[in-house]
């Protein structure tokens, strides 16, 4: 066994976002780049020595690469056995649940989620820690230290490990386990959803589905999930075949991305529900027949629905929102008696109130939901929920998400993106407004009056932690809100997101379209925060 230790210079943007390292393929692609990021992850781990790790990605370009370099580090730097999905693909939901069931010190995710692949497309590497979810803020600060000062890492000279079957291998004295990557996965399902419902449903030859997996992780998992395991018909998945470059799409599960699965829902002989999950699996879009729903009311509805879901039939703990997320889930859990939280964006905040037992269900505006089963937002795991209370409700979707208004009212809720905007302006714009934002709580504009405006900041409850700067929110007296955000998951220039939301009780006024019941706070948000001024924008890239 010969481990070689190479000498290194650190590289001065190697700073974790909100969901990992995220960078374009050719920087990944630099020498000794991946190698510094895997390396500084060892150095910043406690008693490595031994332990068991579990590897895997998204199957996007270069992660075939990335995986062997990985495996042979670990060997190099003591890890005493390495679990690897098959062809060295695992979706982020289900290496979250492997990491779990085996206890592994933690897991390396190759993703950069629902961002472009390919040669020119972007790559990703994260750290996910023993509870299964992301690496919180210490550590991933930790990580930072040791990117700057890092000055040699280790690797193994071996040659490639073949994973396209399941079996054990030795590298060095390491263990490597080729898993099989559906069926853990597979079997955590069955423990929370009724199968034989589902199954029922789709036997009854009335009830048809689409599933678009845009090329990407979820297409083998979610042909086994619904075309062998819940009887759909063949075809019932639509580009299932995971491609390096996503098919030379973009998959990410919103109205503008995911546009042919939209044209199949809102065209002639519609099926009666679609969905789309994301790059790594852990997003999710729902449409019912000439529908949409929201992520924000898709959270409300699953949190007013938990009982009829074997798996949480006994009711929740409480749940959990994105500050940005839309408060239609606040006025459930106030009717249900359950607390409710309000955190930064970022997956990994869930995590402390997840593993103190506070919360069951979580969710983000931005196509991500899930709970206490693993320690991650799941693509599919919302799909089966769905597909769980429809089998339940025999109701359409349209009608499932019109009730829950008529009883809970209607956020008009909305996400406008403006990409890959100049980083300086952007920040210019952010600053602006947290300096303006200090003086507005009472101001009115027109119609509305300021009921409170702050630069979120968020103490966890559970461990103390505070994180500042985490978006300008500014509240009216009505219920409305308008939020600012810089997003820290896209790798050219930045994206600024403006989340505009309105609430209205009145049924009779629930059916007015979007992007119209919203169009004074769009055009208060602009005068805010003078969008175009600071951008050069007319309008937003992406609208959802």
């Amino acid at each position: 066994m010969i481990i070689r230790t190479v000498l290194t210079t650190p590289f001065i943007d190697q700073k974790p976002g909100t969901s990992g390292l995220r960078k374009a393929v050719t920087v990944f692609q630099q020498p000794n780049y991946l190698e510094n990021f895997i390396q500084s992850i060892f150095n910043s781990l406690d008693k490595i020595k031994g332990q068991t790790l579990v590897l895997g990605g998204d199957g996007r370009y270069y992660n075939r690469q990335a995986i062997q370099i990985i495996l042979k580090m670990a060997a190099a730097n003591g890890i005493g056995r390495i679990l690897v999905g098959c062809n060295g693909i695992l979706s982020t939901p289900a290496a979250s649940a492997v990491i779990r069931k085996s206890k592994a010190l933690g897991g390396i995710i190759l993703s950069a989620s629902h961002n472009p692949g390919g040669p020119n497309g972007d790559f990703g590497v994260k750290y996910n820690v023993t509870n299964g979810g992301p690496a919180p803020e210490k550590v991933t600060n930790t990580i930072f230290e040791s990117t700057k000062t890092i000055s040699e890492y280790k690797i193994l000279d071996a040659a490639d490990i073949k994973l396209n079957l399941p079996g054990s291998f030795t590298l060095g004295i390491m263990e490597v386990e080729v898993i099989d990557s559906i069926a853990p996965y597979l079997e955590l399902m069955q423990t929370l959803f009724d199968f034989d419902k589902i199954k029922t449903l789709f036997s009854l030859g009335s009830f048809r589905m689409c599933m678009d997996s845009l090329h990407a992780v979820t297409g083998p998992y979610a042909r086994a999930l619904f075309e062998k395991c819940l009887g759909a018909p063949k075809g019932t998945v639509k580009n299932g075949t995971p491609l390096e470059d996503f098919g030379g799409c973009h998959p990410d599960p919103n109205l503008v991305y995911a546009h042919d699965l939209v044209e199949v829902l809102f065209g002639e002989n519609a099926p009666d529900f679609g969905a789309a999950s994301d790059g790594d699996g852990d997003r999710n879009m729902i449409l019912g027949r000439n529908f949409f729903v929201t992520p924000s009311d898709s959270l409300a509805i699953l949190t007013a629905n938990a009982k009829l879901v074997p798996g949480y039939k006994d009711g929740l703990t409480g749940v959990a929102r994105s500050m940005p997320t839309s408060t239609a889930v606040d006025r459930v859990a106030e009717k249900l008696g359950i607390d409710c939280y309000e955190t930064p964006t970022g997956w990994k905040f869930f995590g402390s109130l997840l593993d103190a037992g506070k919360v069951t269900l979580c969710g983000e505006e931005s196509f991500g939901t899930g709970s206490n089963h693993i320690r991650e937002k799941d693509g599919l795991w919302a799909v089966l929920f769905w597909l769980n209370i429809l089998a339940v409700r025999d109701k359409s979707v349209q009608t499932i998400v019109q009730e829950h208004w008529k009883e809970y009212g209607r956020n008009y809720y909305s996400r406008h993106d403006y990409e890959e905007v100049n980083l300086k302006p952007a920040n210019e714009l952010m600053d602006k407004l947290r300096l303006t934002v200090e003086n507005l709580k009472g101001k009115k504009y027109g119609y509305y009056e300021v009921a409170y405006a702050d630069d979120f900041s968020y103490s966890d409850p559970i461990d103390g932690s505070v994180s500042q700067k985490q978006g300008v929110r500014i509240g009216f007296t009505d219920g409305s809100r308008i939020i600012f955000r810089l997003s820290g998951t896209g790798t050219k220039g930045a994206t600024l997101r403006v989340y505009i939301e309105s609430y209205e009780l009145d049924a009779s006024q629930h059916n007015i379209e979007t992007q119209q019941a919203l169009k004074p706070l769009i055009q208060l948000a602009d005068e805010i925060a003078k969008i175009k001024e600071f951008t050069g924008r007319d309008k937003p890239t992406v609208i959802t």
